[in-house]
């Protein structure tokens, strides 16, 4: 049973019986439809359907010879809506089916960000018409989470314009580094240490989350898992239409990154806010937008 099935609303599904019942249901009912040639050449699918905006169940199959439509597996969706252009994005298959994992380089935050991707027909149909020679495209990432906190705000120490200016700095410096600048590498160094210098001070008499005000690092040994804090533009509670469980839907930002998270409200402590900060464990997903 897929562990993220509760941050869309589906937290009573809890024995075999019941999940093949859901499964069956979707297969039967589903809202819409692709498919592609897969790597074996058979018909891929994938089914969707829709339990509240933006997010539900899709499963992914393949049609057999007699036109049957043969189901694999499924997973719990939940699609973003602010989009960011990447260049130079990979995308590799897992090794036990046919699903697949983006790869992007995020000059910005100075990380390489893996995710699940949602689309995979779409890309199999790039694929197969030998559409992928732009290395440019745009991601729609989203979060599904069952662990996570409200935290309260801290004080700002720059306005927004220089935060945007400071963040377009540290870009150019580390796009510079990454080309072998050495005054760009030793700009970075001494950045860093200043960094490491006024957070051992505050340490001492501070709480280390009214120091740091937004992280986004690798969680456990799942490359698509990640650990997040970021601060709340904006909130909404939707209801899943088959169980009436509540999902609260955030779009945080962490660090120069925007993107949408949903968690069952069972699973989440405190009270949202805009303003307030996100802190929990994200399966990060993506919605890939292919440039022709």
């Amino acid at each position: 049973m897929h562990e993220y099935l509760r941050a869309v609303g589906f937290s009573r599904v809890e024995n075999k019986e019941q999940l093949k019942y859901l499964l069956d249901t979707v297969e039967d009912t589903y809202q819409s439809e692709k498919t592609a040639l897969s790597g074996n050449g058979n018909d891929f699918s994938e089914r969707k359907k829709e339990f509240a905006p933006r997010m539900g169940l899709i499963l992914r199959g393949e049609y057999d010879e007699k036109g049957d439509y043969q189901r694999e597996y499924y997973f719990p969706y939940f699609q973003g809506t602010q989009e960011k252009a990447y260049e130079n994005i990979g995308i590799e298959r897992h090794a036990e089916k046919e699903s697949y994992a983006g790869v992007c380089e995020d000059l910005s935050m100075g990380v390489t960000i893996i995710f699940y991707v949602q689309n995979v027909v779409d890309y199999l149909s790039e694929r197969h018409l030998n559409r992928l020679s732009s290395c440019t495209a745009g991601v729609r990432f989203s979060g599904l989470s069952i662990d996570g906190r409200i935290l309260l705000p801290v004080a700002k120490r720059m306005t927004e314009e220089e935060n945007t200016e400071a963040i377009l700095q540290r870009t150019r410096l580390l796009k510079a580094a990454r080309e072998g600048d050495e005054e760009a590498i030793e700009n970075l160094t001494l950045e860093d240490m200043d960094t490491y210098s006024m957070i051992s001070r505050r340490i001492a008499d501070e709480d280390v989350f009214s120091i740091v005000s937004t992280y986004f690092m690798p969680y456990g040994v799942e490359c698509d898992h990640y650990n997040v804090l970021g601060e709340i533009l904006k909130y909404e509670m939707v209801e899943n239409s088959l169980t009436r469980e509540k999902i609260c839907v955030l779009t945080i930002e962490s660090h120069d990154l925007i993107f949408d998270v949903c968690i069952n409200e069972k699973d989440l402590l405190g009270e949202p806010a805009v303003g307030r900060r996100f802190k929990g464990i994200v399966w990060l997903q993506g919605d890939i937008t292919f440039q022709n």
